[in-house]
């Protein structure tokens, strides 16, 4: 799992490089889900053969599906203007998104203090966005945005467990981000220059393929409620990378936030593995 982690820590790393070098984000976007459709079907089909394809909830797998790339495409809009640590800590925030949508969408009952846990937890986006402050930047909302249908995404993969395989979910969702993205990322095309751009435009799908793979096999060895936490690497992943590739250091404020976030979902986790 911590290695899945450090694999989607590449993929927005990836993105952001890639839209700063001045590709088209929704171009980067249809890359990213092309490649993880390769490399997915490469591991897959020779275990699962061509049922792979077959999906026992179609519409509930378009939507889901829906929720994944739409999300990504906000996600690496955001990343283009804002810093990988403030993007990755407002991120954090999906377990108390996911609690409040799971209320009408799966029946989950909330009690008094993870309701109180979640309202931490936006206290802590809020110190993270600061919509207060001079150096608040409109591409907040693209990351908010991300964040909402993430975590739809999510609580829409909660609902398919037990009728779907991991394998259908992630050639699905990687298959229909592929095609419906796939007119608009041809209408705005620019080929790659560079000899790095070419490097990671062919390995940020193996980032996303690669890493949800290696998430499946985390929960397939291990309870989820074992590894959820793990996910938390991500913060200090994306301050390493911020620093190393783009000079940029998150503020004390993302940091202060994040840590709110992460000690609002550890609660959370805390409360759901006890129940």
């Amino acid at each position: 799992m911590a290695f899945a982690v450090v694999l989607f820590s590449c993929i927005d790393t990836s993105a952001k490089w890639l839209a700063i070098s001045g590709l088209p984000v929704i171009q980067i976007v249809f890359m990213r889900y092309a490649g993880a459709l390769f490399y997915s079907s490469m591991w897959y089909l020779p275990r699962e053969g061509i049922d792979a394809f077959r999906s026992n909830a179609p519409k509930r797998q378009f939507l889901r599906s829906g929720f994944l790339f739409t999300s990504t495409v906000l996600n690496f809009t955001a990343l283009k203007s804002l810093s990988l640590s403030l993007v990755v800590s407002i991120q954090f925030a999906q377990p108390m998104v996911i609690s409040l949508i799971a209320i009408p969408l799966l029946g989950d009952r909330v009690g008094p203090r993870r309701m109180a846990a979640i309202f931490v937890g936006f206290l802590g986006v809020l110190i993270v966005v600061q919509p207060w402050g001079a150096a608040f930047h409109p591409a907040i909302f693209f990351s908010l945005g991300a964040l909402i249908l993430a975590s739809l995404y999510f609580a829409m993969t909660r609902l398919l467990a037990g009728v779907e395989s991991s394998a259908t979910q992630q050639i699905w969702a990687n298959a229909m981000a592929t095609i419906c993205l796939a007119p608009f990322a041809f209408a705005v095309w620019q080929r790659p220059e560079a000899p790095m751009q070419w490097i990671i435009v062919l390995a940020i799908g193996g980032f996303g393929g690669g890493g949800h793979i290696a998430a499946t096999i985390a929960h397939r060895w291990a309870d989820a409620s074992i590894i959820a936490p793990i996910i938390y690497l991500q913060l200090f992943l994306a301050t390493f990378w911020g620093a190393v590739v783009f000079a940029s250091w998150p503020t004390i404020w993302t940091l202060v936030g994040g840590l709110i976030i992460i000690g609002s979902g550890l609660y959370i986790w805390h409360r759901e593995r006890s129940r």
